[in-house]
């Protein structure tokens, strides 16, 4: 067996899979611990489906599940260690777990594949055995560890096409934790949705299910990621409020300043109060960007703007902003050493040698360590100068329908283009940006991630006090595009949201990006495009269900496509 095996991200190597280090840096040990981690993630789903049938459900379990699924998404977490104690910490769970189960009368019914999982995964003779000590393999070799880690991994599972559709389900489920760990950071829940993810761990470790039925699951998990796209939204908007349109600095300051990134709201809230009347100035770093467009931080003078570009730029950028940097989620680039000693992690990230900052039980986190630090540092050095525009989520662009609707009607508007999703590293990207200067000017992008990093600076204009980039947010945000779109389906008296003047050229990167998928289709969204490649974890079979149920197709060169989008 490899070394590892990882292709839940675009960049998997070869557009086959990571199999000696990750191409976003992980290394097989870490790759390893996090099979391990989804694992026996697994196996606390089996018990919380269990705990569910007698009368049993426990937040503490519902929250583990979503961030052990969030804690392994691309680049959030490259410490070992941590994953680890994870792991430590989900067996535990599942142990007392299942002691209430077998209190209440009910029984652990593991379908068939997980039977005997303590004694599956550590090879001792029973499950009591294997609970008495959870970390029995910390004793052990390190070989022996990663004997043990490999054969719970994705090539565990021999059939091609379950393996495909099993993963698929998996990586629509991290996104769709990540989407509920947010909303859960605001006190908003919905315990339906967490009654799924147990469910759909668990079935992807039954080997009774056909592929059919496998298709079936994954479309259930685009239904649960528009319950928990919209669950966010409400949590986001009631808040902070709705979105505005909003002029956000890109030039900087003559303060030092903190540097914030990913996607957690809540932790920039913290940061804005806590660094209040300090001298230190906060900027945002790529997905934080449309943090600028709430109302609720406008409030706050020493929110001073947007710094720098999506996050694989990282490197050079954090290089040059010379201040202390917190990274909230996913999107991390392993650090250089030279700015690696003021980079902090919170949340699901972690980095080997990087500060950790731990939530109270409250769930508040003390920055003071990083604000002291911000104040020896000095100012960010300017890369840019300028403003960019944003702000326009689904309540902005219906405020704005009339005008919406009559630049349609007239011909102004020809095409709406979804080009939402993520940003990365290939040259092949660059297509994204040719696309969007290539598009006619009477087309209108609509988009929401760090996809919008190839083309939000270069000034396309806009079709009668209409930007030509309506950007509603982060990838979370992926919600408002939806509305947007039935909302017009519904004002133009259609009965089919794919008659609609709108395309899809989605360009994807890691798992939210498949749970935004999922949901277009359990809309019944067609014709979507992916790019720049389609995900390696599609087998040929698999990628053709999707293609002819659903016509999904890749990408070719701008001009062959802009003529199949225009009908020409």
């Amino acid at each position: 067996m490899s070394n590892m095996f990882c292709y839940q991200c675009q960049e998997a190597a070869g557009g086959k899979g990571c199999t000696m280090r990750g191409v976003c840096g992980k290394t097989s040990d870490v790759a390893k611990a996090q099979d391990l981690l989804v694992y026996v993630t697994k196996g606390l789903a089996i018990v919380s489906n269990e705990a569910r049938k007698v009368g049993i459900t426990d937040a503490n379990v519902d929250k583990q599940i979503v961030e052990n699924l969030f804690t392994t998404i691309t680049n959030a977490n490259f410490d070992r260690e941590d994953l680890l104690n994870r792991v430590k910490k989900t067996l535990n769970l599942r142990n007392e777990l299942k002691a209430k189960v077998i209190s209440a009368g009910g029984k652990i019914n593991e379908p068939k594949g997980i039977s005997g999982f303590f004694k599956k995964l550590f090879g001792i003779a029973s499950d009591e055995d294997a609970t008495k000590d959870a970390a029995w393999w910390f004793a052990n070799s390190i070989n022996e560890f990663e004997k043990k880690a490999e054969k719970v991994g994705i090539l565990a599972t021999k059939d091609e096409d379950i393996r495909s559709l099993r993963e698929l389900i998996v990586y629509g489920l991290k996104g769709l934790s990540a989407y509920m760990k947010h909303a859960m950071n605001l006190g908003y829940n919905d315990v339906d949705v967490h009654a799924f993810i147990a469910r759909a761990l668990t079935a992807t470790l039954d080997d009774n299910l056909s592929a059919t039925e496998l298709v079936g699951l994954a479309l259930e998990a685009g239904k649960y990621g528009v319950t928990a796209m919209a669950l966010l939204d409400k949590a986001n908007t009631e808040t902070y409020g709705n979105p505005e349109i909003t002029k956000v600095n890109i030039g900087v300051r003559k303060n030092p300043g903190i540097l914030i990134s990913g996607h957690d709201l809540k932790d920039l809230e913290m940061l804005l109060k806590q660094t209040e009347g300090t001298g230190v100035d906060v900027y945002t770093h790529s997905e934080m960007l449309p943090a600028h467009y709430y109302p609720a931080f406008k409030k706050y003078k020493h929110f001073a703007g947007n710094y720098g570009n999506a996050w694989w730029k990282q490197n050079e950028e954090f290089e040059k902003f010379n201040g202390v940097i917190l990274m909230t989620t996913n999107c991390i680039v392993l650090p250089k050493d030279s700015y690696k000693d003021r980079l902090f992690t919170t949340g699901v990230t972690a980095v080997e040698g990087c500060k950790h900052i731990e939530e109270d039980e409250n769930g508040n986190k003390d920055f003071s360590e990083l604000i002291k630090m911000a104040k020896k540092c000095k100012p960010p050095t300017e890369i840019e100068r300028g403003e960019i525009i944003g702000g326009f989520a689904h309540n902005q662009v219906l405020a704005l329908a009339d005008k919406v609707v009559e630049a349609v009607k007239t011909g102004a508007i020809k095409r709406f283009f979804v080009m939402a999703g993520c940003d990365g590293r290939a040259k092949a990207r660059n297509y994204y940006t040719e696309f969007a200067k290539k598009l006619p000017k009477d087309t209108v992008i609509l988009t929401a991630g760090c996809a919008k990093y190839k083309y939000n600076k270069l000034e396309l204009g806009d079709i009668g006090g209409i930007p030509r980039v309506l950007d509603a947010g982060q990838c979370n945000d992926s919600y408002s595009l939806v509305v947007i779109a039935l909302k017009l389906k519904e004002v133009f008296g259609l009965d089919d949201v794919n008659k609609l003047p709108i395309s899809y050229n989605i360009a994807w990167y890691e798992q939210k990006a498949v749970i935004v998928l999922l949901a277009l289709l359990h809309l019944g969204v067609k014709n979507i495009h992916l790019g720049p490649t389609l995900p390696a974890f599609l087998s040929p079979n698999v990628a053709k269900v999707l293609v002819e149920n659903f016509n999904i197709a890749g990408i070719g060169t701008v001009d062959e496509d802009l003529k199949l989008f225009l009908g020409q």
